[in-house]
Formats: C-alpha cells, structure tokens, sequence
C-alpha cells in the first residue's frame, strides 16, 4: 500500500492575549470560531484549522511566523474593509506595489498583505485567482 501524502490540519499563531488575539481574528475572517483548552482558539478555515494560541501563561513572548499564511476568499473587497478597519493593512510593499492594496501580482494573484497586532503576516487571495 503506498504511503499517503501528509495534509495540513493545523497551523498555530502565537499570541500575548487570548481574547485580543480571538476578537482581531473573529472579526478579520468573519466566524467567531471556538475556545479550546490550553488558551488556544480555533479558527476553520476550510479543512485547516486556524489556531490562536496564547503563550503568555507560560511566561513566553509571541513569536510571529516566519513567512505569511494565505487565506482564499470569494469577496476579497470586505476582508480587506476588515482588515483596514483593524489597521492590520501591510505597511511594506510586495513587487513595488503596496501590500496593503488589493493588486494582480506578477503571478496572477489578485491579493492584499496584512499584518496582525503579532507581526504574522497573512495574505488573502481572491478565489479564482489562486497560483498553485
């Protein structure tokens, strides 16, 4: 029998306040999602869960993830209202455009970059539009 191929189910952002860290979500994907045990949220996010975690009773500061986390969305328009509402637009460019915007990047990509209150960067791509 051959092996099967590894699947995504989870990935964690780390953050210093669970119900700062679940409303700024909450209010970015548009689903309140659900608290778990262990100061960790979670977020569905079709088939990948979005995990909010708070690492702080630990004593320990958030580490923001290395590279952004894509989101495919049908109505890119109001996730980006959400996120300028939250002042979570990126402030850096990507390719000489504003991140912040929504742009066709060079890879066909229509998109925008946001950052959250822990220096995770998100991107969010408009379905139909994604490079795979």
């Amino acid at each position: 029998m051959p092996a099967s191929t590894p699947k995504i189910f989870r990935i964690t952002v780390e953050v210093d306040d669970i119900e700062r860290g679940a409303a700024f979500y909450a209010t970015l994907l548009d689903t309140p999602g659900k608290r778990h045990p262990g100061s960790r949220h979670y977020f569905d996010c079709g088939g990948v869960i979005l995990a909010v975690q708070d690492v702080s009773n630990g004593g320990l500061s958030p580490h923001a993830n290395t590279k952004s986390l894509y989101f495919a969305v049908d109505d890119i328009e109001t996730v980006h209202a959400r996120a300028a509402e939250l002042g979570a637009l990126a402030p850096y460019k990507v390719h000489a455009d504003p991140g912040g915007d929504i742009v066709v990047r060079p890879w066909r990509e229509r998109s925008f970059y946001a950052v959250d209150p822990w220096e995770n960067d998100l991107c969010f791509v408009a379905e139909g539009t994604l490079y795979t």
